[in-house]
């Protein structure tokens, strides 16, 4: 058994970003994991534009692991690509965002 020891481990995304499809006026929760805990330079984007905490946009991270961002009130133009990076780590997912069809 070889055992190697690193005085910093590579940062790596355990569990990436999914597609969502949600509706009008919904939240869209979107969640990124990285190994090893403690990644800094943690950013989120909706179609290159960068996101920030606020009432309709929650950033949260647990454990210095688990990040997530929550979208709340969405409306059809929040439709793109929501992108998440940790430094040189990258993962992206689409958000569609679905309007409520009157003629049912």
């Amino acid at each position: 058994l070889l055992l190697l020891c690193h005085a910093e481990e590579a940062a790596v995304i355990v569990s990436g970003l999914r597609s969502t499809d949600v509706f009008v006026g919904e939240s869209a929760t979107f969640t990124c994991e990285l190994s090893p805990p403690g990644v800094k330079n943690v950013q989120w984007w909706l179609d290159g534009t960068p996101l920030h905490n606020n009432l309709v946009t929650e950033i949260s991270e647990q454990d210095g692991r688990i990040h997530t961002l929550t979208l709340n009130d969405v409306a059809c133009h929040d439709s793109g690509t929501v992108t998440f990076r940790a430094g040189s780590l990258i993962s992206s997912a689409k958000l569609l965002v679905k309007g409520i069809s009157l003629l049912e």
